[in-house]
């Protein structure tokens, strides 16, 4: 890999952020450079030496600043930085939610050595990693997600994003609708909504995961 990536360790508990310390030692291509107690110490570490880890090992429970926290600040104030959360939760509104906040990432703290190095090699060379067991918790968060947005959909909301797929313009599909154009561009905007999408190529993709191009 060449050059170390160097690594923060953000846990209250201090001998395990040690016992972490000392593990990455052992490890060839990564170095730790700081370790805090919560996420408002860290911040003004990196604040006041004016140096950024290349990823951090974050806790979810800590006193003052917890994860949730300090990853959310992470995105919107250094995206580059790579979170890698290390907890004992694992259940599904703590994942969902660490990777909401940009969390790259996602080990328990008794996994062993070599799947922590693992995991760091594949966190620097794809930009995330994330074990079987999160890949499980997430993808079936997506899918409700999407199931319940369909279900909010009405009728008419549905045989339009049926032709999103098709070449045809506003006007042909208000046409074979039946309706104005302004009643075509209604339903458009009330998908974009309710889906939380933008353009016309995200209603086709939608409309294609879910089945509507059949």
């Amino acid at each position: 890999m060449g050059t170390k990536k160097t690594i923060a360790i953000v846990d209250d508990h201090i001998l395990i952020a040690q016992a972490i310390k000392g593990i990455i030692a052992n490890f060839e291509d990564f170095e730790t450079i700081c370790e805090c107690e919560n996420g408002q110490e860290f911040i003004e570490k990196i604040t006041t030496n004016d140096v950024l880890p290349d990823i951090v090992l974050l806790d979810i429970s800590m006193p003052v600043m917890d994860g949730f926290q300090t990853a959310n600040w992470l995105q919107k104030n250094h995206p580059e930085v790579l979170v890698m959360v290390l907890s004992m939760q694992n259940d599904e509104q703590s994942v969902i939610k660490m990777v909401k906040n940009g969390a790259k990432s996602y080990l328990l703290k008794n996994s062993h050595p070599r799947e922590l190095e693992s995991a760091l090699l594949k966190l620097v060379e794809n930009g995330f990693y994330y074990p079987e067991w999160a890949s499980k918790i997430i993808f079936s968060s997506i899918n409700k997600n999407s199931n319940s947005a369909l279900s909010k959909l009405t009728e008419r909301e549905k045989e339009f994003l049926k032709y999103t797929i098709t070449e045809k313009s506003y006007k042909e599909i208000a046409e074979l609708m039946f309706c104005s154009p302004r009643t075509v561009e209604s339903y458009r905007d009330n998908l974009f909504e309710k889906l939380n999408l933008k353009t016309r190529v995200g209603l086709a993709v939608y409309a294609i995961k879910n089945g509507y191009d059949q």
